[in-house]
Order: C-alpha cells, then sequence, then structure tokens
C-alpha cells in the first residue's frame, strides 16, 4: 500500500471508526464483540482500500460488518447473552433521555440476534427493508416478520415508551 492510500484510510479511520464501533455494539450487544467485529471487518477491508477509498468506504465497510455478523449468528447458532430483567436495571441519570436509552440498550439485548440486526439496520441505519434483506441473505418477507416480532417484543418489554408508538 503506498503512502498516500495509508494517508486516506488512517484518515478515514480515525474519522469513522467511533461510528462504525457504536453500529458493531447494537448489532452484537457487548463492546468487545463489537471491537472484534470491526476489527474484523477493517482487516478485510484494507485488501480493497485501493478500489473502493474514492467510492464509498463505510458503505462497503458496513456491508462487511453486516455480513461478519451474519455469518457469526450463523457459526454460532445461538448466542448466550444473558437477558438483564427489570431488577438489575439501575439507572442513576436524571435525564428521561438517558433512562430511555438504557432502557431501550437493555430491552434490545433481549432481542434474538436477527431481530437486533434488523432493528439496527431498519430504524438506526435507515435502510430500506429490500437492502436489509439483501445484507442479512434473506426475503424481504422475512425482514418484515422480523421487525414486526422485534417490535412487538420491544412494545412487552418497554411498555410505557412513546417511540414504540410512532410504529403502530
Amino acid at each position: 500500500m503506498e503512502d498516500d492510500d495509508r494517508a486516506l484510510l488512517a484518515e478515514f479511520v480515525a474519522s469513522r471508526a467511533p461510528v462504525l464501533v457504536r453500529v458493531a455494539y447494537l448489532l452484537t450487544g457487548d463492546r468487545s464483540s463489537a471491537e472484534d467485529l470491526f476489527q474484523t471487518a477493517l482487516a478485510k477491508t484494507i485488501p480493497k482500500w485501493r478500489s473502493i477509498r474514492h467510492s464509498d468506504p463505510e458503505g462497503y465497510l458496513r456491508a462487511v460488518m453486516y455480513r461478519e455478523q451474519v455469518s457469526w449468528w450463523r457459526r454460532l447458532r445461538r448466542r448466550r447473552d444473558v437477558p438483564i430483567s427489570a431488577d438489575d436495571l439501575v439507572v442513576c441519570d436524571p435525564s428521561a433521555g438517558t433512562d430511555l436509552r438504557l432502557a431501550f440498550r437493555a430491552a434490545l439485548r433481549q432481542l434474538p440476534p436477527t431481530q437486533r440486526a434488523v432493528v439496527v439496520l431498519r430504524y438506526y441505519e435507515d435502510l430500506p427493508e429490500a437492502e436489509v434483506a439483501e445484507l442479512l441473505g434473506c426475503s424481504v418477507g422475512t425482514v418484515r416478520s422480523r421487525t414486526h416480532r422485534a417490535i412487538t417484543r420491544l412494545r412487552q418489554l418497554l411498555p410505557h415508551t412513546e417511540l414504540l408508538e410512532l410504529q403502530r
């Protein structure tokens, strides 16, 4: 890799890594897994850097992250996430926004990985159903049913949340 390519790559990683690690965190539900996912995707992106640097390197890296996460799910078949009960949720910040964010994060962790991915891609990444289906390797109907089940479950976990009322 040439020096100017290295400089562009270093600049890209320095500016976009925090956002991409947050996306990875939403997909994995765990900070260390998110960092692993980002690092794996970055390692797979670097050899292609010369051909993608002028087009959409962030989009390419995000797609690699999504596909990598799907392949991890397929390999593991079942994650061993520990659900958080309402009794375990301790909120110290008096801000309503922080309370909502923590409650939503805890509820999101209780979703199965495939439903969590659909929620992240549809509502955090704001991707259309067709693109989510392509990234996850499933049909649009599957994306719709997983989205419906995920939102139904989130409504059960967060019954007093106004944000989920917008989807009705």
